[in-house]
């Protein structure tokens, strides 16, 4: 959403909890203390950890997605006035772009079980997994978390099985098998041809 003006749009104001992790290890959104979860894509990961930590205070400025307790942001201000907008994803040449793996952070197989503190949604308000009361995070590709809404919620007990890595901003598992318990996992069924083309083209109007 680096189209839009975030001066017009409605400034939320907090302090930063913790940060939420992807799959890849980057940072794509926290969590305020008073609960409220905000967004941010990852090609803002590294600028936003650099301006802010766990106690400080946030200024966002962001739209509200329908159906959950969340904000997109397109801007974060620092308490030291310090603002990161987002731009978009870099072009060309990046050292470093979100989804490549960093040299620090080697995935490798991990079993997660816990209870689901918050559920965790991309820009649009869709599920993309769990933060566990633990403080670890799981992901789950959107179009498999719509079919597990019976597990992805708040309380209830979570088991995971997959590809994860621990930085120092937290641990994260990318999802291959879930349950409510670590004997009793299914797979994480992939995308299927056509919900593929839907996606792009529901990217293709979001522009």
């Amino acid at each position: 959403m680096h189209w839009i003006d975030p001066a017009h749009l409605p400034e939320t104001n907090g302090t930063v909890d913790r940060f939420l992790l992807n799959q890849h290890g980057d940072a794509d959104g926290l969590f305020l203390t008073d609960g409220m979860e905000v967004h941010f894509p990852p090609h803002m990961s590294k600028q936003v950890v650099a301006a802010l930590k766990s106690g400080d205070k946030v200024k966002i400025r962001g739209i509200r997605p329908r159906g959950a307790e969340m904000v997109a942001a397109v801007s974060l201000e620092a308490i030291d006035g310090k603002q990161i907008i987002d731009q978009g994803p870099p072009k060309e040449g990046p050292d470093h772009k979100p989804g490549k793996k960093h040299a620090t952070d080697a995935h490798k197989p991990m079993d997660v079980e816990g209870v689901v503190k918050h559920v965790l949604h991309g820009p649009r308000g869709e599920k993309r997994g769990a933060l566990l009361e633990d403080g670890r995070i799981v992901r789950i590709p959107p179009h498999a978390a719509d079919l597990l809404h019976e597990l992805l919620a708040p309380g209830k007990k979570l088991a995971v099985r997959g590809e994860g890595l621990t930085n120092a901003l937290g641990t994260v598992v990318d999802a291959h098998e879930i349950g409510a318990s670590l004997a009793h996992l299914r797979p994480v069924e992939p995308k299927k041809p056509h919900e593929h083309a839907a996606d792009k083209h529901g990217k293709q109007d979001e522009h």
